[in-house]
């Protein structure tokens, strides 16, 4: 299998993807998996605690986003794509706020399932001039009851018909249980939909015979067992997974070196250009919405792929879970 590192976007590629862009807004992409609710606190320190030896934050601005499968949403409609999104959220404070986060923005079609007595997932991020202090979860784990699986599934087997494509956003928190995963999948190769896999934090088997998997570098090694540093420790680790897992393909998220894409045909790596920042918040959120965006909107997956990694190139200089327009990519494809 032979491996191709992807130059800078030639004219004829800059014309394809732009005139793919600009038809994102006849398509739309159903999303299925974790939705969680992203609160940043931002402020500035001046001084220790003399209580402790922490920093103490002096409190000026707070934000609420959605985030995980919500982040997917978010980036997805950013780019002019309906979307509808499939989910389970608790009885709790939490629950009704990302309710409403997600169902004001246009163009979604929110299906929130809710499960009495069930945490939704709340992410608080303490910031201050741009750095991290603190990060203070509040979740649950566990499988989403067998009836409300029951439930989801009909209503995700439903909108697939409308959709061009299924996201499966698992981040572990107990909506998409393997067994569940895998149904999906099914049926979405029965209505005849492609199915991308981010996230896969209920291990790569759950998600076998999905269409892209995505998983980072540290996942590929251990669901493999081999090492994936270098490029042709890369593509033999891509390989063993796409084989065992019968992936039509694999995505790699390479940390500040980019993107690798493996198919059929061979592994194209997509290096990231040098950058003063790099902020991971919500990457693979982006990555994974503009291969969706380029898969909808007609491109080749390779193509795609090179896409979403120019999306990521913009995002990762950006602070916080910053989502990526259509006249993004198309300024920066101008300057390629």
């Amino acid at each position: 299998m032979t491996t191709r590192v992807v130059p800078a976007l030639g004219a004829g590629k800059r014309a394809e993807i732009d005139r793919a862009l600009r038809c994102l807004k006849d398509t739309s992409v159903l999303v299925v998996g974790d939705a969680m609710l992203d609160r940043y606190v931002y402020g500035s320190v001046h001084r220790i605690s003399p209580e402790a030896p922490v920093p103490i934050l002096s409190v000026e601005r707070e934000v609420a986003l959605p985030g995980g499968a919500g982040n997917v949403v978010r980036n997805l409609t950013a780019l002019g794509i309906e979307v509808a999104l499939v989910s389970v959220v608790g009885d709790d404070q939490t629950g009704s706020d990302l309710t409403g986060l997600v169902g004001g923005q246009p163009g979604v079609e929110p299906w929130l399932l809710v499960e009495g007595g069930r945490i939704t997932p709340l992410k608080t991020r303490f910031v201050s001039h741009g750095q991290q202090l603190l990060r203070a979860d509040q979740e649950q784990t566990t499988p989403i009851a067998p009836r409300l699986a029951e439930q989801l599934l009909r209503i995700a087997r439903d909108a697939m018909i409308p959709t061009a494509l299924t996201v499966l956003s698992d981040y572990g928190k107990g909506v998409l249980s393997p067994e569940l995963a895998a149904r999906l999948i099914a049926a979405a190769h029965e209505a005849g939909r492609k199915v991308l896999v981010d996230s896969p934090a209920g291990g790569l088997a759950c998600h076998a015979g999905a269409d892209v998997i995505m998983p980072t570098v540290q996942e590929l090694t251990e669901a493999t067992g081999l090492p994936a540093e270098t490029d042709a420790e890369l593509t033999e680790a891509a390989a063993k997974l796409r084989n065992e897992g019968s992936f039509g393909a694999v995505l790699v998220l390479r940390g500040e070196a980019g993107l690798a894409l493996q198919d059929a045909e061979a592994t194209y790596l997509f290096p990231y250009p040098p950058a003063e920042l790099f902020d991971p918040s919500g990457l693979s959120d982006t990555v994974i919405s503009a291969l969706a965006a380029g898969l909808a909107g007609g491109l080749a997956l390779p193509l795609a792929a090179e896409v979403a990694a120019l999306a990521a190139s913009i995002a990762r200089s950006r602070v916080g879970p910053a989502v990526v327009l259509p006249t993004d990519l198309l300024a920066a494809l101008e300057g390629t």
